[in-house]
């Protein structure tokens, strides 16, 4: 089939065309008359969700923006914001509502519901694509309600956002309250053991006493060091030749005066002779002289034994001093060393507790906030037009399906009842040449026109 046979196919079926054309506007603009009008009330908000949290300075990554504006469309449409919206309105009170639901239903189920259901399906939500405004919009026949309800939607949806903010902050404040007494016994239990030991052990400062007991060790280890020099320096006097003794002042000065007498006695002994008297009282003071010599010696000797016992007594004494200081340094550093862990453990329970406490606080105010990112741009009002049936919009539609129908039906009648349009028709029904065609036109002349032979 060629355009000329298309076109003289539509030329043939005109008046059918027409009457399909006619029936069709006629139904659209019948249906438009006879429909009841439906008002749309549109409600417009704004999700601002590039704002910052009040309470965490937290903000909405670019990328999950989209995603996000979704969720708040989703949000609108879903029956937890019905339901609130049907409560609001109080609209399981009416009467004629009670009945609607009796008989749609018989009773079955919950009226809040079924209501809920029933406002969802003339809801539509519009989010903007180059801005954060998104429209709430309700269709109904009474534009005043299709207003109302369309500024109900829009608060019980900023009321369920809030919500669904601060109800988790509020299992989470909850959770956190029961953890704090766990961790506020932990905390108090490791301040206890600490104030426990710390009492035992008589311990107020553990470091201050640690360095005062260290340098008392330094200082006993000192005089220990120096006693031991002492007593090495006095046993080496007592166990030596008496040269200690011999350097005394008043054996030296006996020993010479002994030395002396013993010289003139000698002298003596030569010129006089043994038995003279002379002789013989010198004999006597030498005698008396050596005499108090061994005595100086011995006095000597016994304050060398003596001091050299002192040394070796007092170095004893020192080296268990030092001895008990050493041991009471080492029990410092192990009780220093407990009392470390248990500070250590009141520091780390502190910090956990802070941090929950810190995160408790924060909770809270998360679960007491009264802020969103939501705010109403412009509440709706009730329309003055109807939004549907648009009787202009619905002629222009159904002209255009109209006229697809009508080449449709056109094109279902030739094909069953199908007749020669144009020469070619022939050759393709009847296989036979055409040897000329006659025009109808005024003035009609003849054509003829050879046709090759197969």
């Amino acid at each position: 089939m060629n355009f000329a046979t298309f076109i003289a196919i539509l030329r043939a079926r005109l008046w059918l065309m027409l009457g399909v054309l006619g029936v069709t506007v006629a139904t659209a603009v019948a249906v438009s008359l006879i429909l009841p009008p439906t008002y749309k009330a549109t409600s417009t908000i704004v999700v601002d969700a590039k704002s910052k949290d009040p309470v965490t300075g937290a903000m909405i990554p670019v990328q999950l923006l989209s995603g996000y504006v979704a969720t708040q469309v989703d949000i609108i449409t879903s029956h937890n914001v019905a339901v609130k919206v049907v409560n609001h309105l109080k609209l399981a009170d009416i009467p004629q509502v009670k009945a609607d639901f009796q008989t749609a239903t018989e009773g079955k189920g919950n009226i809040r519901d079924w209501l809920a259901d029933k406002l969802v399906e003339n809801l539509s939500v519009d989010p903007s694509r180059e801005s954060s405004a998104v429209g709430i919009s309700f269709k109904g026949a009474d534009p005043k309600f299709a207003a109302v309800v369309a500024n109900a939607f829009a608060s019980a949806y900023i009321d369920t956002n809030l919500e669904l903010r601060t109800e988790p902050a509020r299992q989470v404040s909850a959770w956190y309250e029961n953890q704090l007494k766990q961790l506020r016994g932990n905390l108090e239990q490791a301040q206890t053991a600490l104030s426990n030991y710390q009492r035992e052990h008589g311990l107020v400062a553990s470091d201050e006493r640690l360095d005062v007991e260290t340098s008392r060790l330094g200082e006993l280890s000192s005089q220990l060091v120096a006693a031991q020099s002492s007593s090495i320096d006095a046993a080496s006097r007592q166990s030596g030749d008496g040269a200690d003794v011999m350097n005394s002042g008043v054996v030296q000065q006996l020993r010479t005066d002994l030395a002396r007498r013993e010289a003139e006695l000698a002298q003596l002994a030569q010129n006089l002779g043994q038995n003279h008297p002379q002789y013989l009282r010198s004999k006597a003071e030498v005698d008396t002289l050596r005499a108090k010599l061994e005595a100086e010696k011995t006095a000597a000797t016994r304050v060398v034994t003596t001091t050299a016992s002192a040394a070796r007594q007092r170095e004893a004494n020192l080296r268990g001093a030092v001895a008990g200081q050493k041991a009471r340094v080492l029990a410092l550093k192990q009780q220093r060393d407990e009392v470390s862990v248990l500070v250590r453990d009141v520091q780390n329970a502190q910090q956990i507790y802070d941090a929950a406490l810190q995160r408790y606080s924060q909770s809270q105010l998360e679960a007491q906030t009264t802020q969103t990112d939501i705010a109403v741009l412009n509440p709706a009002i009730a329309p003055i037009k109807p939004d549907s049936p648009k009787l202009l919009l619905n002629v222009v539609l159904a002209v255009f399906l109209g006229g697809m129908l009508a080449v449709g039906v056109a094109f279902l009648m030739e094909m069953l009842d199908r007749r020669v349009r144009a020469p070619e028709d022939i050759v393709d029904l009847l296989g036979v040449p055409v040897l000329g065609v006659l025009s109808a036109k005024p003035g009609g002349w003849f054509k003829s026109r050879a046709a090759a032979l197969t």
